[in-house]
């Protein structure tokens, strides 16, 4: 299946990797069904790339009885390249082959419920950022004509820039409308925060993840909705790689260096870990093995290097807690990363 918003295009090949029928089709679910139904009722798989609507797709192919596999799309995207024409219909052909000859790797889909979960922080992400551009903006803004605001934090920021502004009509004019969106912003991200914490009360996976130094709700829901099922990382060593923490590695010949970090996987949870691990070094009074250790490669490589580190294993730390169904154990014996 070579999937677009509006048609899909699809291609049938035998065992040998002839094609035996192919069609174009709306990019429903029931109208894809109903084309493997009638053209190709012996389908024994059935490819469809990763995509924007691919988790919906598969997750209706599924329900409808179709032998639907989600392949990567980048694994696809190198074979497909080789083709000297570019189009839907060569497009379903290829990932057809890809099918036939099992040269792929499937992609696990999320269920609806991390999707939803993962939803909901991305929103609160969005609103936080837009919040962080309209106080930039105001800043710069009244840079311009002399007043510095300085460093003001939650409500603090609002009644200082009013303050600035309270005997100048021509920047209430300007200012004005972007601190009335700014307090909107703020009133929807608290609002999104309460549902975050309550989501986080009463989970009890979420709460045992919070048991964890530095890891606080939306840490732990992120954690959770992205990694979705702990059971298919046969390793727990395996998540760090997975949220791209792990260093890049180049060996050829006599070659062989490792560079920074893949920077593979989900960013939103990679940057919330670092986010911890800086949190765990920094602010966290108490000490346990994990700080300690830390703060050992802080003294050796820096504390930047020493965060991703930490990072790193608290992914390692929460997948085999999430395994175990335990707390964080605050003793002194290292949990290797």
């Amino acid at each position: 299946l070579d999937v677009s918003l509006k048609q899909t295009s699809i291609c049938v090949v035998s065992g040998t990797g002839s094609v035996v029928r192919e069609g174009v089709v709306d990019s429903d679910p029931d109208a894809i069904a109903a084309f493997v139904r009638s053209k190709a009722p012996g389908a024994i798989r059935i490819g469809l790339e990763t995509g924007p609507t691919s988790t919906w797709l598969w997750t209706e192919l599924k329900r409808l009885g179709v032998p639907v596999i989600c392949i990567d799309a980048r694994h696809a995207k190198a074979v497909l390249k080789m083709q000297i024409n570019k189009s839907d219909r060569n497009d379903a052909a290829g990932i057809a082959r890809i099918m036939q000859t099992g040269w792929f790797k499937e992609v696990r889909v999320k269920d609806l419920d991390s999707h939803t979960l993962k939803a909901l922080l991305v929103s609160r992400a969005l609103l936080v950022k837009i919040k962080r551009d309209l106080e930039n903006q105001i800043r710069g803004l009244l840079k311009n004509v002399g007043l510095v605001i300085g460093r003001a934090k939650f409500n603090v920021f609002a009644v200082r820039a009013a303050e600035l502004i309270e005997d100048r009509p021509e920047l209430i004019a300007v200012v004005g409308p972007l601190l009335k969106a700014r307090k909107a912003i703020e009133q929807q991200t608290d609002d999104l925060d309460r549902k975050v914490v309550k989501l986080a009360r009463y989970d009890a996976q979420v709460r045992r993840f919070m048991t964890v130094p530095g890891v606080g709700p939306i840490t732990a829901l992120c954690f959770k909705a992205t990694i979705d099922d702990p059971t298919r990382f046969k390793r727990s060593r395996s998540v760090g790689a997975y949220v791209g923490l792990t260093t890049r590695r180049h060996a050829s010949g006599e070659i062989d260096w490792r560079g920074r970090i893949s920077k593979c996987g989900d960013a939103m949870l990679r940057s919330y870990l670092f986010e911890a691990a800086g949190v765990l070094l920094t602010r966290v009074p108490k000490w346990s093995a994990l700080k300690a250790w830390g703060m050992r490669l802080a003294k050796r490589n820096g504390l930047r290097k020493a965060t991703v580190a930490v990072a790193r294993k608290l992914a390692v730390i929460l997948h085999r807690m999430w395994i175990d169904g335990t707390e964080f154990n605050w003793s002194k014996q290292e949990v290797a990363a």
